[in-house]
């Protein structure tokens, strides 16, 4: 899967995701994005040349020798005879080691290989070595070496006795081998002169004159390789191609698909290079409806990401038998609004569903380019020995114990109190004894003990104080809800509880409000307070509370409206609301307006958070 073509893409895109900082990290990292320049180094005495790529081409006057990864295709050709079995050895040694050890390697090992190579800036020739902190996966396989400017060139150039050359001055301040930008030195020749430039204008001098002299060219590369995208194994989606005895291949026609995998009662290796698959050989073996060639089925599968990188799109639309999904649902449901999902899954899932999605988009079969529009990752939680729960710690917990024992909103409802989502939490079985009693209290403010509506609860407005605290919990809940602040959610539900169970009289207006807020946390409890209220359907079809940001104030005054001296009103106010507010608040509150109509309003006096005296006249 050409993965490589959409590398821009996959990062220009990111900007507009709302993702968690440290995961699009991984995803740049991942695809490792980097510019720089392709420079071509003359071989002595050959015709070829070794093609390197760097992003430092202001350094190319500092390339004391070059370096192949050990498995580079012009190795063998460029060892001189004499050295063939030593570095024949140390490629054996190198092949042994996995790209992270050879990658991290403190104690730098290589071989000279015989063969020189010409630096282009200067003309001298320069040795060509093998080494194992090189890698083939990266850029040409190749690199120039400048020990005066990367501490991995310069390890190995004090080890092997190598040249090192300072071509960038960083000030009398900067350390032996100075990596940063600075300003180029000792990069001067009869054609191209770097001295005195700032790296950045450098690397554009440079990328310009190989570009010139043919040397080169400003590029970008990428780390991120194409996919592979088969598996040699049973399980996993059949890929429907023939493979013809006349050498071709061919694809399934449509009425033929889904290809399904045969039913085997052996699981065994198939004994070659082949998948378990390659046993079936009544489903392998197939004569082509078209040519009437015979064939075999490709017998790798697709890997489990076939499936996982655009599951999404099936939910949309999950009975179709035409299509994954209609174009009408998929231009109503996407992009999805809200994916959690574990932080294991920032680069191997998230990237390559993005990519997916893309190559979707493309084609027409989706209506956006992205499908994840907002990304948050849940927490681990930890056992209660504060370690990260584990069949072989013996920590975890059965939430079907904690279920059986609490009932399943205490369950549910402890998860969220425990912490921030994102947070990893440890589990404490006596913490969910809290939310426990939370909830229990919260079915005793509703019910009596005969199991009937709490006969304190009437149809009474609310006190200031218990209206405003109302509000103050209707917007509090929602706001934390909506940025998955399930905790601080819970905390202002038994704040506004605690509240509520000091009352005589229990307003029920804003009760059934409180039932509705709590649903989402305690949905089993919130259906059974609901319908103990008398509603004959699912709280499920209720609009959900809305509040009056004025009334979520803390301090609020009553000011008292006049007209000529004459009270005609009452405002309750924020307290300190300004005059100009103030005035407009008085002048629409409709007592007053009745007392004015077609009289000429000859001035407004005010008294901060006291009084409003409208005087008119006749």
């Amino acid at each position: 899967m050409r993965i490589t073509a959409y590398a821009e893409r996959l990062l220009q895109d990111a900007r507009e995701l709302d993702w968690p900082v440290s995961t699009m990290e991984q995803q740049r990292n991942w695809i490792g994005r980097s510019e720089g320049a392709e420079i071509d180094f003359p071989i002595k005495g050959r015709m070829e040349s070794l093609r390197v790529f760097t992003t430092r081409a202001d350094t190319l006057f500092g390339a004391t020798y070059m370096v192949l990864a050990p498995e580079h295709p012009l190795v063998e050709a460029l060892t001189v005879p004499e050295l063939r079995q030593t570095v024949g050895d140390y490629r054996t040694q190198a092949a042994r080691k996995s790209e992270l050890e050879r990658g991290i390697e403190k104690d730098k090992t290589g071989v000279f290989i015989g063969a020189y190579a010409v630096n282009p800036a200067t003309g001298k020739e320069i040795p060509i070595w093998i080494a194992d902190y090189v890698l083939m996966g990266y850029g040409t396989g190749a690199i120039m070496a400048v020990p005066g400017h990367d501490e991995r060139d310069a390890e190995f150039a004090k080890k092997f006795n190598l040249p090192i050359i300072q071509v960038v001055d960083g000030g009398p301040d900067a350390p032996e081998i100075f990596i940063d930008d600075g300003v180029g030195m000792n990069s001067s020749s009869g054609e191209i002169s770097l001295d005195g430039l700032p790296t950045a204008e450098a690397k554009k001098v440079t990328a310009a004159w190989l570009q010139q002299k043919r040397l080169g060219r400003a590029t970008v590369q990428f780390k991120l390789r194409d996919w592979l995208f088969s598996r040699q194994r049973y399980w996993g989606e059949p890929i429907p191609i023939v493979h013809l005895e006349d050498g071709t291949m061919t694809a399934l026609p449509e009425s033929e698909l889904p290809l399904l995998l045969p039913d085997l009662k052996k699981f065994q290796p198939s004994g070659t290079t082949e998948s378990p698959l390659a046993l079936a050989t009544d489903w392998v073996n197939i004569t082509d409806g078209k040519t009437g060639l015979k064939g075999r089925r490709e017998t790798n599968t697709m890997p489990q990401w076939a499936g996982s990188c655009w599951y999404y799109l099936r939910f949309i639309d999950p009975a179709n038998p035409d299509v994954f999904c209609s174009a009408e649902k998929e231009r109503y449901w996407m992009p999805i609004d809200l994916y959690v999902g574990g932080s294991e899954h920032a680069v191997l899932h998230l990237m390559y569903a993005r990519f997916w999605h893309k190559v979707l988009f493309d084609l027409g079969y989706v209506s956006t380019k992205e499908p994840f529009t907002r990304l948050r990752h849940q927490g681990i939680i930890l056992g209660e020995d504060s370690r990260k729960m584990s069949k072989s710690r013996g920590n975890v917990v059965n939430p079907d114990d904690v279920i059986g024992q609490y009932g399943a909103d205490a369950m549910r409802l402890f998860e969220m109190f425990m912490g921030p989502l994102e947070e990893m939490k440890p589990w404490n079985t006596r913490g969910v004894e809290g939310v426990f009693r939370f909830l229990s209290r919260v079915w005793r403010l509703f019910v009596d003990e005969a199991g009937k509506l709490n006969p304190s609860i009437v149809d009474k407005a609310p006190t200031p104080d218990f209206e405003r605290l109302f509000h103050q919990t209707v917007k509090k809940v929602g706001e934390d809800i909506e940025g998955l602040r399930f905790n601080t959610a819970i905390s202002q539900l038994m704040i506004f509880m605690n509240e509520a169970m000091k009352l005589e009289e229990l307003p029920r207006r804003e009760l059934e409000q409180f039932v509705l807020l709590l649903s989402p946390l305690a949905p089993h409890l919130g259906e059974e307070l609901w319908e103990l209220l008398g509603h004959k359907t699912s709280l499920a079809y209720d609009a959900w509370p809305s509040f009056d940001s004025a009334k979520t104030v803390e301090d609020m005054v009553e000011v008292v409206l006049q007209v000529n001296g004459k009270v005609r009103g009452k405002l309750l106010i924020p307290q300190g609301t300004d005059d100009k507010e103030l005035e407009r608040l008085a002048h629409e509150e409709s007592n007053i307006q009745r007392h004015v109509a077609g009289k000429k309003v000859l001035r407004t006096i005010l008294v901060k958070n006291k009084l409003v005296n409208v005087v008119v006249g006749s």
